[in-house]
C-alpha cells in the first residue's frame, strides 16, 4: 500500500498545483466524540447512527456516511450484493454495535438473513483519516460470491462537474449516465423485496448490470475541490460505478468484492477526505422568505457553527426606488443556546414598520430581498390550489397552457388485492378480502376521482380523508372562493389557469368525494388504498397516464396481448380492502363533512356522501374496541371526528353526546392532538362546554411557551424520525388560529405566524421557503412526479427538515430524491392552504 505522501506527489504529476487545494490535517486528530460519531472541524464519519430501514430498505440515510464540511456527501457504507444497489434490494441488518473510544473505532455486525450470510465492519480512525475493515467468520456463500462487496456511496450532485483520478487517470463525473452496461440472466440476481422486481423483463427474463467507470487501487474523488476531496485506497481493486444506469436516484459507488473462500480479515480501505484546516460553516440567517407584515413579531435567527459566536449586532436595509440601500435598524444580535449541532442567536427587527423591500446584513453575509407590507399573505395559497392540486388529480387528463402534466390514467382501475400479499409501501392483505370479490376480480366503478397521495400514483383513502376535511374546513371558516381552473368531470379535462366560474375548493371538495363514495358504494367500505401491483410501475416516473395501459385486465389474453377493450397484462391497480373500524369512521367525517360543502353545488353527490357517511357510523357503532395495537388511539379519534362532523351537518344530538363523552378524556391524555377537533366543535356546543374548554386552551398556551425553550423557532419541530416535521408545525399554527378565534386574551396570532415564519425559511440548515414558488427563495428541487426533471410543481409543500441521528438537521436542495425530506404529499399540501388563509384573516383583522 502506497503511503499517503507518496500518492499525494503522484497526483502533481496530473494535476496542477493550483488544482491541488488538499491539506491534510496535522494540528487535530480525528475522534470518536460523545454522540458516538468521528469527529474533527470540517468533517463527521457516522457509522451506522441509523440503519437500513426494513419497510422501505434504502433510503440513502443509513451506514456509514460522511458529512463533509457541513454536507453530508457519502452514505450506504456497508457489505451489500450488488454493484449499484436500487431502494428495493436487500438490506443488512445491523446485529451489533460498539463503540470504543480508546481505541477510536466503531464496530458493526451485518446480516443478510435472506442468504444465511454475516459480516463485520470495523472503522478506525487512522493517520488523517479512516481504515474500514470488513471481516468474515464464514467464508462468503455460495450464492454472494461474486456479489457480495463493500460499498460506500456518494451523492452525485456534490460531484457534477468534478473531476476523479484511478491510479493517476483522470475521468470527469458523468452529469446525466452514460457508461457501459451488460445484461445478466434473472437467474443470476440475488432476490429483491419479497417477491418483487423492479425490472420491467417485458418478456425477456434478464436484469441489467452496470460496468464500472473506472478501476484501480487509489481513486480520488473531486482532487479539483477542497471541500468534496476523498481519497481511496486498497490492495484490493476499487470500481467507481454510476448507479443512475438502474434507477434515477442511484449514486456514485465505490466498492470492492469480497474475496471467496477465506475468513478474518478479508478487506481494507484507507479512506481519507480532505480537510480545510480550521474550517467553519458560514453562518445561515434563516427570515421568512413571504416577507411580514408590518405590525407582526420580526426575528430573524442566526445559524452558526458549533465554534463559532455570534456577533454583537445585525442591521436590517431597505432597498429603495432609486436602488439606494438604506440601513433602518442596526440591533443586537441575542445568543439563544444550542439546538441540535449549531449554535443560534437572534436579531429582532419588529421595529421596523415601515412597508418596502429589505434584507438583512450580518457581518459579510448579506441575505436576498423581503417584502414588508399588508398583503405579505394575501396570495401565498393561491400556487397550491391553481397548480399542486390539479397536477395530483387522478383520472383526469391535466393541461397548463403548452404543457399536458398528464393524461387521464388508471382507467382500468381496479381490481381486488390477492390474499395473503406482503406488498410495498406498507400494503398488505390478509386471508379475507372483507368483499364480496374474489381474489383479482374487477371492482366496478372505482375510475373516479382521488388524488394522487405524493411523488408516486396510488389512492391512499386516510390520506383523502384528511385532505377532504381540510378542504372544507377552508371553504367554511374562511370562504375561499377563487376560480384559476376549469375541472370537467364529464370530460375528464383539467385546464389550469382557465377559471370556469366554479370555486375552485369546491370543485376539489367533489373530486375527492366522488372517489371516497365510489369505494364505500361498490365495495361496502373504505379500503386502505388502491397502488399498482408491481415494484417496476411503482418506481414509475413522467406521465402517469403511462403506468398502466388503461385496459381492463383479461385473463384470457396473454401478457402485453390486447384485443382493443381488455389486455393480458397485469398491471391494473388493486385494491387492499381489509376492513377497519378506524378507517371507517376516518371516512365517515370526510364524507360527512363533504355533504355539507357540497349542498347546492353537487345536490347528488352530496346526499350520497351523508347518507354512506351515515352507513359507516351506524355499522360500526357500539361495537367494542378490541385492538390493543397502536391502531386502538386512532380509532378513539376517528370516532371521535365522526361524530363531531356528522353532529354539525345533522345536529343529531346523540352524535354530539358521543362526541363530548369522547373528546374530555382525550384532552386529559394529550391537550394538543385533540385540541383542533375541540375548538371546532366550540361554536356547535353549550355555554358549559365553551367554558370548560378554556382551561385546556390555557394549557395549550403554557405548552407553546415551553416550544421557546427547545429550540430557536419556538415550533413543534421534531428533531427525530424518518420524515420532516413541516406537517406537525402546520398542524400545530392551525390549531393556535382556532383558539385565538375563541380565547384571543390567551393564544396570540403570533403563534400563528412562528409556525409560518418557519415554513417559509426560518427554520435549520438553509433559508429556503419549503413551498414551491412562494417567497423571494423557495424550494425548486422537490420529490414529485417530475423528480428526474430535478424540478418542482409550484405549490408544493414538503416535509421539511430530517434530522439524522444523532442530531443532523438536512434538507437538500440539489438531490430530489430524498423522500423524508422533499416528497409532497396531499394532505401537508391542503393544511397549508388552510394555514395560510386563516394568516390572511388575521392580518385583515
Amino acid at each position: 500500500m502506497k503511503t499517503i505522501s507518496m500518492f499525494q506527489a503522484s497526483l502533481a504529476l496530473v494535476l496542477s498545483v493550483s488544482l491541488l487545494t488538499a491539506t491534510p490535517v496535522v494540528s487535530q486528530k480525528i475522534k470518536v466524540n460523545d454522540a458516538e460519531y468521528f469527529e474533527v472541524p470540517g468533517l463527521n464519519m457516522l457509522v451506522f447512527s441509523s440503519q437500513y430501514n426494513g419497510m422501505f430498505f434504502d433510503e440513502k440515510t443509513a451506514g456509514i456516511e460522511m458529512i463533509h464540511h457541513g454536507v453530508r456527501t457519502s452514505t450506504g457504507g456497508a457489505v451489500r450484493l450488488q454493484n449499484t444497489p436500487e431502494q428495493w434490494d436487500l438490506v443488512p441488518k445491523m446485529t451489533s454495535r460498539k463503540v470504543d473510544k480508546a481505541t477510536n473505532s466503531i464496530e458493526v455486525g451485518l446480516r443478510y438473513q435472506e442468504v444465511d450470510f454475516d459480516s463485520r465492519v470495523i472503522v478506525s480512525a487512522k493517520g488523517n483519516g479512516f481504515e474500514i475493515n470488513v471481516y468474515l467468520d464464514k467464508p462468503l456463500p455460495a450464492k454472494v460470491v461474486g456479489k457480495a462487496g463493500f460499498n460506500l456511496e456518494f451523492v452525485p450532485s456534490a460531484y457534477f462537474e468534478k473531476s476523479y483520478l484511478a491510479d493517476g487517470r483522470p475521468g470527469t463525473f458523468p452529469l446525466y449516465p452514460a457508461s457501459n452496461t451488460k445484461t445478466e440472466p434473472l437467474s443470476a440476481k440475488i432476490q429483491q423485496f419479497g417477491i418483487h422486481n423492479t425490472f420491467e423483463e417485458r418478456g425477456k427474463p434478464e436484469f441489467i448490470v452496470p460496468d464500472p467507470l473506472t478501476t484501480g487501487k487509489t481513486i480520488v474523488l473531486a482532487p479539483d475541490d477542497a471541500e468534496h476531496m476523498v481519497s481511496i485506497q486498497s490492495e484490493t481493486e476499487l470500481m467507481l460505478f454510476d448507479g443512475r444506469n438502474l434507477a434515477q436516484n442511484g449514486w456514485f459507488i465505490v466498492r470492492s468484492l469480497l474475496p471467496a473462500g477465506k475468513t478474518g480479515k478479508v478487506l481494507t480501505w484507507y479512506v481519507e477526505p480532505n480537510v480545510i484546516p480550521n474550517w467553519k460553516r458560514a453562518p445561515v440567517l434563516e427570515f421568512s422568505q413571504v416577507g411580514y407584515n408590518p405590525d407582526q413579531e420580526k426575528v430573524a435567527v442566526i445559524e452558526l457553527d458549533q465554534a463559532d459566536q455570534a456577533l454583537k449586532t445585525a442591521s436590517l436595509f431597505q432597498v429603495m426606488a432609486d436602488g439606494k440601500q438604506v440601513e433602518r435598524l442596526k440591533g443586537a444580535v441575542t445568543p439563544w443556546g444550542k439546538f441540535l449541532r449549531y449554535n443560534y442567536a437572534k436579531f429582532d427587527f419588529s421595529s421596523v414598520k415601515e412597508p418596502g423591500v429589505y434584507y438583512i446584513r450580518y457581518g459579510t453575509h448579506k441575505t436576498n430581498i423581503f417584502p414588508i407590507a399588508a398583503d405579505v399573505y394575501s396570495n401565498i395559497w393561491h400556487p397550491t390550489l391553481d397548480v399542486w392540486f390539479p397536477v395530483q388529480m387522478d383520472h383526469m387528463t391535466v393541461n397548463e397552457a403548452y404543457r399536458v402534466w398528464h393524461g387521464a390514467p388508471f382507467k382500468d382501475d381496479a381490481l381486488q388485492a390477492p390474499l395473503n400479499q406482503q406488498h410495498f409501501d406498507g400494503y398488505s392483505m390478509g386471508d379475507k378480502t372483507d368483499t364480496k370479490y374474489k381474489p383479482l376480480e374487477r371492482i366496478p366503478g372505482l375510475g373516479v376521482g382521488g388524488w394522487f397521495d405524493a411523488g408516486d400514483f396510488d389512492i391512499q383513502t386516510g390520506s383523502h380523508n384528511t385532505t377532504i376535511l381540510n378542504f372544507v374546513e377552508a371553504w367554511e371558516k374562511l370562504k375561499l372562493d377563487r376560480d384559476e381552473t376549469r375541472i370537467d368531470q364529464a370530460r375528464q379535462y383539467v385546464d389550469i389557469h382557465r377559471p370556469d366560474g366554479k370555486p375552485d375548493l369546491l370543485q376539489q371538495i367533489e373530486h375527492g368525494t366522488l372517489n371516497l363514495v365510489a369505494q364505500v358504494k361498490n365495495i361496502g367500505h373504505p379500503v386502505r388504498g388502491i397502488i399498482v401491483p408491481n415494484l417496476h410501475q411503482y418506481h414509475h416516473l413522467g406521465d402517469a397516464n403511462t403506468e398502466t395501459d388503461n385496459l381492463p385486465y383479461n385473463p384470457n389474453l396473454k401478457p402485453y396481448e390486447s384485443d382493443g377493450k381488455s389486455s393480458g397484462t397485469m398491471d391494473d391497480r388493486w385494491a387492499f380492502t381489509t376492513r377497519s373500524a378506524f378507517l371507517d369512521y376516518n371516512t365517515a367525517a370526510a364524507l360527512a363533512a363533504a355533504s355539507r360543502a357540497l349542498k347546492g353545488f353537487n345536490d347528488t353527490l352530496s346526499t350520497q356522501a351523508l347518507q354512506y357517511a351515515k352507513k359507516l357510523w351506524d355499522e360500526n357503532d357500539g361495537k367494542p374496541n378490541t385492538d390493543t395495537s397502536r391502531f386502538a388511539m386512532f380509532r378513539r379519534n376517528t370516532e371521535m371526528a365522526a361524530a363531531l362532523q356528522l353532529f354539525i351537518t345533522t345536529k343529531d344530538d346523540r352524535y354530539a353526546k358521543k362526541f363530548k363523552d369522547a373528546i374530555w378524556p382525550a384532552l386529559d391524555r394529550a391537550v394538543g392532538p385533540s385540541l383542533t377537533a375541540a375548538l371546532q366543535a366550540y361554536p356547535f356546543m353549550d355555554k358549559d362546554y365553551q367554558s370548560k374548554l378554556k382551561d385546556y386552551v390555557v394549557k395549550f398556551k403554557s405548552s407553546n411557551d415551553d416550544l421557546t425553550k427547545q429550540n430557536p423557532y419556538g415550533v413543534p419541530a421534531g428533531t427525530r424520525g424518518g420524515w420532516g416535521s413541516n406537517q406537525q408545525v402546520i398542524s400545530w399554527a392551525i390549531t393556535n388560529y382556532h383558539a385565538n378565534k375563541y380565547f384571543p386574551e390567551i393564544i396570540s396570532p403570533e403563534y400563528v405566524f412562528k409556525g409560518l415564519n418557519y415554513i417559509f425559511g426560518c427554520h435549520p440548515y438553509h433559508n429556503l421557503s419549503f413551498v414551491s414558488a412562494v417567497g423571494t427563495r423557495s424550494k425548486k428541487i422537490t420529490y414529485g412526479s417530475n423528480r428526474a426533471d430535478f424540478s418542482y410543481i409550484a405549490g408544493g409543500v414538503v416535509p421539511g427538515i430530517m434530522v439524522l441521528k444523532p442530531d443532523f438537521p438536512e434538507n437538500r436542495e440539489d438531490w430530489p430524491f430524498l423522500w423524508g425530506e422533499n416528497e409532497v404529499i396531499i394532505d401537508i399540501c391542503s393544511a397549508y392552504i388552510m394555514l395560510a388563509g386563516a394568516a390572511n384573516e388575521l392580518v385583515k383583522k
